[in-house]
């Protein structure tokens, strides 16, 4: 930014650079209130509402997510533009197991609740801890401080990040999805759901995580190829004593303890005899049933399978469908119990459980099997396979399934009434590309199991429940103690429910306070109530609700865009949103998506330091919603060709203003070329607008880039004679009233993509900004919009000529010839004066007739200089 004149505008530089832009217009922006959001007296039709997703703050950020912030900005500035008041607020992802790997890994601790609290506590490290460090374990609270500490830290990180790429968020409207007011507003929507019925307990088979020791949702699941084998076991049918052995495959021998029952099709006929009999397990002797259920799978090696509690989700099923009885071998630390199930009563399988027990699922699995061959319950040798494998989506070990005491929301999954209404929500939101809509509806469809909120960590919302104690000091955990709408939020493990002291914690007649916390989705999927002031602010909410759009990523469709709807739905009976934006991903040159578990992550900081913000936008906008974007850091060719587009705003926009004229006068544009090059602009106008509005910024962008390269190749090149031309006035005002026009238009098509030059080349003749100019309409000054395509095509070909006749491109022609269709000829015809002033053309013969423009007899003087 240069100095000012008495106007306020900027006096444009010798030489434009695009370097320092950022800080410099960031700076403004922030002390002019260029993106502030004022709800004061705005009703629903004026506000446009943008439900910002919250970056997990945990780490850094990565090239993936300047890709779609962009996107969501460029259609935030565009609605700025065009009149609506612009609710653009930014959340902080900031609790769950993200935050808290990172404050173990950074900090060298972790979490033991059963410490007491340390006052004034120094981490032994403050930075990344050594990979092999020991971890020093710390008390609860002392673990919460520390993720508050590292996660604040992050934030501010972030916010530098986004500020250099120039988002235009209102940084007043921000929160944290761990603050109080978050904390009141996730506690308030679970109350709500526990009085409406839509929130139960259940002690159930839940998929656990044994290295984060917590419960894990289904949307949090993801498979993995993993290798493993089949093993045959040989169980012994009871009624005939010697009878041939009943063979069962199997891919976890360890579980043989767990074992309750084997199954087959009711109509296969191999084991029809069978069903209604018992056998004996191998190794532990005990008497298992013989049962039949359609989920058995007749080709799946031989046809019989062995239920244990639990294996996968197929076990669970047969457990629940089948009435069977339940006997856990492995525990929360992915070990085995000490203690053998009951049904193990001889001597030997105790023994025999004694050598599994304190043994991880690995160990336990290599030490069964050389009890299954010295025992002879094993047959054959086992058969290698690779099969695919249930993690939670950030672990690094396989799922066990344990039983445990969670609690649920009902989400459709047992509701046939809600899945179609939430069938039904989806097809009312508008999905951006419309394709990814699919994902919705399959996700919704394929739900097995209501969704399992709650989580056995630390940093996040409490659960706002406790449970009463009965006199004889047993939980009553049906007896759920909540508290006041006033107290919220509050963390059970330290307050107190109403009507009790805290002389009456875990005593007789007392209560014990909950001490899980929400899944970080149940706190997210409230994102549009957390910015929108539900609760507290009835004003804003009532401007904002339900939000224009949500911007979000494809792969968290079946996590944040889901839950978000079913909270909506169950909260307020309505969809949060009219549309929802889907961004694709980023990919490597190989094509494989950029993440954190590939290693191939890029960071976005030093490539704005590299390319500048402007260019980064370009490639990012450059790409549609829902299509993948290809980046190789070693040659972004796309980021390249942005920063060259908006040095070319620069001169551009330099050249323009050095005509003098402080007043732009549309009247004064009469000569031909003029108006037919305004009349193509109003052409891109409506396109850019149409696009737009349908949130195709990559159409925008490309007609916009299209138009504005010809009008800086060919129409500059085209009037600059006449533009200098004194002798000339009218024709001289044309020229400069058209060159001014057109690129105050051109500033503001490019506003929502590149916001630091356009800023920059605005402030060069306004005082304000481009980005609170309002959005450009067609001038309607009618003219030939073709005219300029045409001359350009004879400016390429004589251009073209002189090349070939290796003379420089200033070189007098002496006559040519013009061939083409009668309607280009005659466009010609109307802009030839400006033709044969660039071109340094003497005599021009038009002829009309042939299917394209061609420059033919083309003819030099002797001598050229």
């Amino acid at each position: 930014m240069s100095d000012t004149d008495a106007f306020g505008r900027a006096t444009v530089p010798d030489k434009p650079v695009l370097e320092g832009l950022e800080a410099t217009w960031s700076a403004v922006w922030e002390a002019e209130g260029t993106y502030r959001f004022d709800g004061r007296g705005a009703d629903r039709a004026e506000v446009y509402s943008i439900d910002t997703p919250p970056p997990t703050a945990s780490g850094s950020l990565h090239i993936g997510h300047a890709f779609s912030y962009t996107h969501t900005d460029v259609i935030a500035r565009y609605q700025r533009m065009r009149g609506k008041r612009v609710f653009y607020p930014m959340g902080w992802d900031d609790n769950g197991l993200p935050t808290e790997r990172r404050v173990q890994n950074y900090y060298g601790v972790r979490c033991d609740p059963s410490l007491p609290y340390e006052p004034g506590f120094v981490p032994p490290f403050d930075g990344d801890a050594p990979a092999k460090a020991q971890q020093q374990p710390v008390s609860r609270r002392t673990f919460i401080e520390l993720c508050e500490r590292l996660t604040v830290e992050d934030e501010r990180r972030f916010e530098q990040v986004w500020r250099a790429l120039g988002l235009s968020v209102d940084w007043t409207q921000s929160y944290r999805t761990i603050g109080d007011e978050s904390r009141a507003v996730s506690q308030r929507a679970f109350l709500a759901n526990l009085e409406r019925g839509q929130l139960y307990q259940s002690e159930a088979p839940t998929l656990w995580d044994v290295t984060f020791r917590t419960a894990v949702a289904q949307a949090e699941l993801e498979d993995r190829d993993q290798p493993g084998a089949y093993h045959s076991l040989a169980f012994v049918p009871v009624a005939s004593g010697s009878g041939s052995p009943v063979i069962v495959d199997t891919t976890r021998p360890e579980l043989l303890p767990a074992c309750v029952a084997l199954v087959a099709h009711p109509s296969d006929e191999r084991y029809q005899a069978l069903f209604g009999t018992e056998v004996t397990t191998p190794v532990f002797g005990v008497r298992v049933p013989v049962l039949a259920h359609h989920l058995a799978q007749p080709d799946k090696g031989t046809g019989i399978a062995m239920v244990c509690t639990f294996g996968d989700t197929t076990d669970v099923t047969w457990w629940r469908e089948l009435d069977l009885p339940t006997r856990q071998v492995v525990g929360f630390d992915g070990r085995f119990v000490a203690d053998p199930p009951a049904a193990i009563e001889s001597k030997e399988g105790r023994e025999a459980y004694s050598a599994l027990a304190g043994k991880t699922v690995f160990s336990a699995k290599a030490a069964l099997l050389e009890l299954l061959h010295a025992t002879g319950g094993i047959v054959g040798d086992p058969r290698p396979i690779t099969h695919p494998v249930k993690f939670y989506e950030k672990g690094d070990r396989p799922l066990e399934i344990v039983p445990t005491r969670q609690w649920y929301l009902s989400n459709g999954a047992r509701d046939e009434a809600l899945r179609e209404r939430l069938i039904q929500g989806g097809r009312r939101i508008r999905f951006v590309p419309d394709f990814m809509r699919v994902r919705y509806e399959n996700w919704v469809n394929g739900l097995n199991g209501d969704w399992l909120i709650s989580r056995q960590r630390f940093f996040g919302v409490a659960l706002p429940v406790w449970y009463g104690i009965d006199g004889d000091g047993a939980v009553q955990y049906d007896r759920v103690l909540t508290p006041d709408a006033a107290a919220l939020p509050v963390d059970p493990a330290t307050d107190v429910p109403p009507g009790f002291t805290e002389a009456q914690r875990g005593q007789p007649g007392g209560f014990v306070g909950e001490v899980d916390i929400m899944d970080t989705w149940a706190t997210s999927s409230l994102t549009p109530e957390l910015a929108g002031g539900y609760g507290a602010d009835a004003a804003l909410w009532a401007s904002v609700y339900p939000f224009d759009v949500r911007p979000q990523g494809q792969d968290i469709i079946r996590t944040w865009l889901f839950s978000t709807l079913l909270r909506a739905r169950l909260e307020h009976g309505t969809e949060p949103w009219k549309a929802a934006t889907i961004s694709g991903f980023i990919v490597d040159p190989d094509r494989k998506k950029m993440s954190k578990s590939r290693g191939n992550v890029v960071t976005p900081a030093d490539i704005l330091a590299t390319h500048g913000s402007d260019a980064v936008r370009y490639w990012s906008a450059s790409s549609r919603l829902g299509t993948d974007a290809a980046l190789d850091v070693t040659n972004p060719t796309q980021m390249k060709i942005g920063r060259r587009l908006a040095i070319k705003v620069l001169n551009a926009a330099k050249f323009i203003l050095s005509f003098d004229s402080d007043h732009i006068d549309a009247a004064a544009v009469t000569e031909p070329l003029d108006i037919g090059m305004l009349a193509a602009l109003d052409e891109v106008i409506v396109q850019a607008t149409q696009s737009l509005d349908a949130y195709d910024h990559a159409t925008a962008l490309e007609t916009v880039e299209r138009f504005f390269w010809t009008f800086c190749d060919d129409y500059l090149e085209l009037v600059k004679e006449r533009a200098y031309a004194d002798d000339l006035p009218a024709a001289r005002a044309s020229a400069i009233a058209a060159l001014r026009l057109a690129l105050d238009a051109l500033l503001r098509l490019l506003a929502p993509i590149l916001p630091f030059a356009t800023e920059e080349a605005w402030r060069w003749s306004h005082s304000t900004s481009v980005h609170r100019a309002p959005w450009p309409r067609p001038l309607e000054a009618g003219g030939e919009p073709q005219i300029l395509g045409a001359v350009g095509e004879v400016l390429i070909g004589i251009r073209r000529a002189k090349t070939d006749a290796k003379v420089s491109q200033k070189a007098p022609v002496h006559s040519t010839q013009i061939t083409g269709p009668e309607h280009r000829i005659a466009l010609v015809a109307l802009a030839l004066d400006d033709l044969r002033s660039v071109g340094r053309i003497g005599t021009v013969q038009l002829t009309p007739g042939a299917d394209t423009i061609a420059v033919t007899g083309i003819t030099f003087p002797a001598t050229t200089e």
